[in-house]
């Protein structure tokens, strides 16, 4: 995925500030030193109670309904990490002097395009080594995106290299956008 893909989505006269990539690979997020735990609980229990009811004498349905339990808990156990980097694979980030551009391709197909003047926030969550994520707007209540930060409702520019640098981009883009109003 290359910035020729995206450079078809600039207006006339667009200038390019930054651009990235998310984190590639297995990635952790500040929500997953509760969610690890939880999902080793909840699904190692699935798969024990789908396990005991599979050899058991019980009802197909039974078996049928703790088997999608124990699949949900092999997901938020592991299958959530390989999904979260499927979709960090196939997305890339712009800044330019008048919006935010993401793009993500693939079976998770999605393009976000917000402008400066539109963002309602901006902050910015660092990590270790310069690594952090930019975030804009008020926290979506949808679930599943401590799941797969990826897949995440709310617009964000997820684990990203020298985000405080990007961010200072951002705020700078976002201040030139409202005195050129």
């Amino acid at each position: 995925m290359g910035n020729g893909n995206i450079n078809r989505d600039f207006m006339q006269g667009e200038k390019l500030l930054w651009s990235g990539r998310p984190a590639q690979g297995f990635f952790l997020t500040s929500r997953d030193r509760l969610l690890i735990p939880f999902s080793l609980l909840w699904g190692g229990f699935a798969n024990v109670l789908a396990f005991a009811a599979v050899i058991g004498d019980g009802p197909v349905s039974t078996k049928l309904w703790l088997s999608l339990f124990a699949l949900m808990g092999l997901y938020i156990i592991a299958g959530r990490f390989f999904v979260d980097a499927a979709a960090r694979a196939r997305t890339e980030y712009m800044v330019t002097d008048r919006r935010v551009i993401i793009r993500r391709s693939g079976f998770f197909r999605n393009l976000y395009t917000g402008g400066h003047e539109l963002l309602p926030s901006i902050s910015l969550e660092e990590g270790t080594r310069g690594r952090g994520t930019i975030k804009f707007g008020v926290r979506s209540n949808r679930r599943m995106s401590g799941w797969t930060p990826a897949l995440a409702n709310e617009p964000q520019l997820l684990g990203i290299d020298n985000a405080q640098h990007v961010y200072s981009i951002l705020q700078k883009a976002r201040s030139d956008c409202r005195r050129s109003e």
